[in-house]
Parts: C-alpha cells; sequence; structure tokens
C-alpha cells in the first residue's frame, strides 16, 4: 500500500494535521469529518461533524484527553440508516477498535465511512487536563514534550498507561506519530483501496518511516505490556474470590455510568433498567429478615458480573467506565483482567480484524476441548 510523508510546516505539527484534513475536504475527497475540536475555554475538547474546511481551526486530534469513546458516536449515526456521503472519521486505536467490534455486532454500517486512524500516545483524564489547562499549560503540548524527552507521562490514566496497542488496526488511513520526529514529519500509509485513493488524490510526497516507526511501538509496546501485567497481578489479588470481590464493588451506587459509557454495551433497554428488577417494600423486608441486614442498593455485584458475561471478550480496554465511576470503584482494572483472561482462551484481539469471528458469538466444534467432554 501507499505510504507517503508530510514535512512539518511553520506552523507545527498541529496545524499541519489540520491542513492535511482541510485538504480532505477542500478536495471533496469526504463530504465531512468527524473530529475533536477544542472547547472555547480550551479545558476539554468535543466530538464534531464537520463539514466546512474554515471551521477546522480549533480542531484537535492531539489533544490528550478522551472524553468518550468515539464508537458510541459511529454507532448513533450509521446503525439507523447509513450516509450516502462520505464521513471521514478521525479515531485513536482503541476507539476504531470498538468500531470494530461494534461493526461485527451490527451496531455500526461502514457504508460511507472513511476511517482515519492516529497513533496515540495516551490520554489525561477531563480533570486533569482541565487543571493543566488553568495552569497555563498545554496539555497535548507537554504530552509531545514528554515523548521526545522519552520521559513517562504520570498524567496518563491508567488505562493509557497499560494499552498495549497505541496504533491503528483496520484503518482506511493511518497516522503515524510514534517513534517519528515530530518537528520535521508526519507518517501517512494507506491500509485499504480506499485509503489509497485518498493517499494519491492528495499528491503526497511520497515516503516511508515505517521501520523506525515499528521499532518505536514495539519499545512502547514492551513497557507498556510490563505494566500491565503488574497491574493485572495486583488486581488478581485484590478481588480473589467473593470475600474481597464484595467490598471492591461496595462502592458501587447503581448509577449504571460505566455501562454508558462503554462502546461495547449497546442494548437500547437493559435487564438491569427493565421491571425485572423493580420489587415492592415488603420484598426487601423479607430478604432483610433473612439475613439480618441487607445491603441497599441490591445486585450491584451481580450488575457487574452480568456486564463483565456480555462483553469481556469485545473489551476494548479503553478504560472510560472507570472515569465514569463516582466513587472510583476499579472498573476498569477488573474489567481489563477478566477481558485479556476470556480473549486469550479464544486467541482473540477486539478489533484486530473485521474478519475475525466473534469468539462468543460462534460455535466451533473443536474449540475448548480441554474443559469440555470428549
Amino acid at each position: 500500500m501507499r505510504s507517503a510523508l508530510i514535512e512539518v510546516g511553520e506552523g507545527g505539527l498541529l496545524e499541519t494535521l489540520r491542513q492535511f484534513l482541510r485538504e480532505l475536504l477542500e478536495k471533496g475527497l469526504v463530504d465531512a469529518l468527524l473530529i475533536p475540536v477544542e472547547l472555547p475555554s480550551g479545558d476539554n475538547v468535543v466530538q464534531t461533524l464537520v463539514t466546512n474546511a474554515d471551521k477546522l481551526e480549533a480542531a484537535n486530534p492531539l489533544a490528550p484527553v478522551l472524553p468518550v469513546n468515539s464508537a458510541r458516536i459511529v454507532s448513533t449515526m450509521t446503525k439507523v440508516a447509513a450516509s450516502q456521503k462520505k464521513i471521514g472519521v478521525v479515531l485513536r486505536p482503541c476507539e476504531l477498535r470498538a468500531v470494530v467490534e461494534l461493526v461485527k455486532l451490527k451496531q455500526i454500517s461502514l457504508q460511507g465511512l472513511v476511517l482515519i486512524g492516529i497513533d496515540c500516545f495516551g490520554t489525561y483524564s477531563i480533570n486533569d487536563y482541565g487543571k493543566l489547562v488553568e495552569e497555563n499549560q498545554s496539555p497535548g503540548q507537554r504530552a509531545l514534550d514528554l515523548v521526545k524527552d522519552g520521559k513517562e507521562d504520570s498524567f496518563l490514566r491508567e488505562a493509557c498507561q497499560v494499552c498495549e496497542y497505541p496504533f491503528p488496526m483496520e484503518a482506511d488511513i493511518i497516522i503515524g506519530l510514534i517513534g517519528l520526529d515530530l518537528d520535521k514529519g508526519i507518517f501517512i500509509e494507506a491500509a485499504t483501496e480506499e485509503g489509497e485513493k485518498i493517499v494519491e488524490a492528495l499528491e503526497l510526497k511520497e515516503g516511508d518511516d515505517s521501520a523506525k516507526r515499528q521499532a518505536a511501538i514495539d519499545k512502547l509496546v514492551s513497557e507498556r505490556v510490563q505494566k500491565r501485567d503488574e497491574l493485572f497481578e495486583r488486581t488478581g489479588k485484590e478481588v480473589q474470590g467473593w470475600e474481597s470481590l464484595i467490598p471492591t464493588f461496595s462502592r458501587c451506587i447503581n448509577c449504571h455510568n460505566c455501562r454508558d459509557v462503554c462502546p461495547i454495551c449497546y442494548c437500547r433497554e437493559c435487564l438491569f433498567d427493565s421491571p425485572t428488577f423493580e420489587w415492592g417494600a415488603d420484598k426487601y423486608l423479607d430478604w432483610a429478615s433473612r439475613k439480618d441486614a441487607l445491603r441497599m442498593p441490591t445486585d450491584t455485584v451481580l450488575f457487574h458480573l452480568t456486564r463483565l458475561n456480555h462483553m469481556a471478550s469485545s473489551c476494548v480496554g479503553c478504560g472510560l467506565c472507570q472515569e465514569a465511576c463516582p466513587n472510583e470503584v476499579p472498573v476498569f482494572s477488573i474489567f481489563r483482567l477478566v477481558g485479556d483472561r476470556v480473549q486469550k482462551v479464544f486467541d482473540y484481539v477486539p478489533g484486530r480484524s473485521l474478519e475475525e469471528e466473534l469468539p462468543m458469538a460462534t460455535f466451533k466444534e473443536e474449540e475448548l476441548q480441554e474443559v469440555g467432554y470428549e
């Protein structure tokens, strides 16, 4: 596939990226772009559907913050009816992987979509991002400076610190940043025929920094896998057995925020919002009489275990579940640990390929022989 290099202009890396995106609109290669745009206050970004290239002056795909996993937005836009026009969607790797999973779950149509994946150095929590802005720091520049200096960024969310997939998979166009001298150039790769047509139409200077980028990715992944394994070991000990699991979820207030931000939870009507879990006062009193005491609200552990059962094989580890929890329940750590174990059983990486079938939705006669009957 075709690869190219874009020289970073006097306006810097961000302005160079914006110009690349402007040309997609100005040359009619896409009719719209879904992209993070900075709020006027500068303390957050919001995903915005842009049709006029002049409106990209505040676009910032480098902003190290992830207020929402954009796969949910893409699902909202395409689930009912796909567009006949072309929509370019700029996505971080975890968002892109979630898109792939939702396509398999028939919650996203790829018709008319141009998937533009961008390397990700990690993101901050919304609060930390806002604090840096209040302190007159540029979060994006801070993140890039630390990357250039090879220093660890303590502000990164836990999910990003242990993410072993900081690079796009299944994109039409890949914007490569990892391992490059970002004062000089950006690596662009067309990964599909659709991407090849677009890159060719842009008449970009041909070049290939893939080997340099891959070496840097391998190094970064190695460091993050080590941290991930440390997290898994620590979490495994903390939630071993019911006597540990119940206290861990004791701070849960049944707000269901973790479910609402999860890109993989897509049911229009959740069992836990249905009359199934609506009881009269006497029922609660009956349970309390049997146990002498009944913790309220009820069914918090059941809620999390049910969610784990439903989405563990497709968890992309974006970590927004934990960000959304008002009581700092370690939802991400637990779900990531369980998800990893389930995915390894089936040799499945969520979002790796559109061709890989969902393990929990596909029966294979030879599968799991070691736990079944011969």
